[in-house]
């Protein structure tokens, strides 16, 4: 029990930011606190916090330690949640927000199906491809695509996603085939700007390592479908999700490029902010998220 509250211990200070914070926040005494991390970073022989006076930073091995602690405890109190509420149904507002697109076809039927299902929820869905901050604007469950920024934040993966660089026949047949990346920038690009994931750039394998290239181009839309559409109507290449390209790519609308750099798949996370007790109506609906992702047929018709 005294490693968990170790683990209790970093989890709260690392995500509070202050060991004072997680302190006033258990009702106990600063020194405790760093009792407990102390001997925490002598157990596993490593640093994982960078104490000053005013505040704590995570070191590298401290950050990747969080991201393993956060799930970890979530499934123990998942855990001891199930067992405690037995019976009890799930009930009340449930609120999300997932990206614009992937939300209108892989987020929103199954909200239907699962209200259904459980008929003492209500739902609540924005689709938006800005990054919501879900503390503050109150949401409880967050589906996103790609890196998470956020080590306050808990991610658990819902399923791969793999992007891919596509164009429509008419395209390439008037611009030529990119052979590599560097050949991008003689091209059209269709980007999302400064939005959301993409804004770090589109991400290729070069030489055995991951690297973010900035693309330009005439056309750039905060709106994911709008960017397919410039596609398939012969305005650019987009680097776009199989989920959301996959039919065309078979029916010869879109054709695949630079498949020989493609990136390692990204992941679908449910994404929400770290508590003790997640309600009953998240984890339910993340299960089933989850199970119907998890199902061989789900993804055939995108070309997943």
């Amino acid at each position: 029990m005294d490693r968990f509250k170790q683990i209790e211990t970093f989890v709260a200070v690392a995500t509070k930011g202050s060991l004072s914070a997680a302190a006033q926040a258990e009702g106990v005494a600063p020194a405790i606190i760093g009792r407990r991390l102390d001997g925490l970073e002598a157990r596993l022989g490593v640093k994982l916090l960078v104490r000053t006076t005013r505040r704590v930073t995570l070191t590298f091995e401290g950050s990747a330690f969080l991201e393993d602690c956060q799930r970890l405890l979530n499934d123990f109190y998942n855990a001891e949640a199930s067992v405690s509420l037995g019976g009890v149904k799930a009930s009340g507002l449930l609120r999300v927000t997932a990206p614009a697109g992937f939300g209108r076809v892989h987020v929103a039927p199954l909200m239907t199906a699962f209200l259904d299902a459980h008929p003492e929820v209500s739902l609540s869905l924005d689709l938006s491809d800005r990054l919501i901050d879900i503390v503050n604007e109150n949401i409880d469950l967050a589906i996103r695509i790609g890196v998470l920024d956020d080590s306050s934040l808990v991610g658990l993966k819902l399923a791969d996603n793999r992007r891919v660089v596509v164009a429509s026949p008419d395209y390439l047949a008037r611009h030529g085939e990119p052979r590599t990346p560097a050949d991008l920038a003689r091209h059209q690009c269709l980007t999302f700007g400064n939005y959301g994931n993409q804004a770090r750039g589109w991400q290729f394998t070069i030489d055995g390592r991951v690297v973010a290239l900035r693309v330009t181009g005439s056309l750039e839309c905060n709106d994911g479908a709008v960017l397919h559409a410039w596609s398939l109507g012969g305005r650019g290449l987009a680097w776009r999700s199989m989920w959301e390209v996959g039919e065309d790519i078979r029916a010869g609308r879109l054709r695949t490029v630079l498949d020989a750099y493609r990136a390692p798949d990204t992941a679908i996370y449910a994404v929400f902010a770290q508590r003790r007790h997640l309600p009953l109506r998240v984890r339910m609906f993340i299960d089933y998220l989850k199970a119907t992702y998890g199902q061989p047929d789900y993804w055939r018709g995108t070309g997943e």
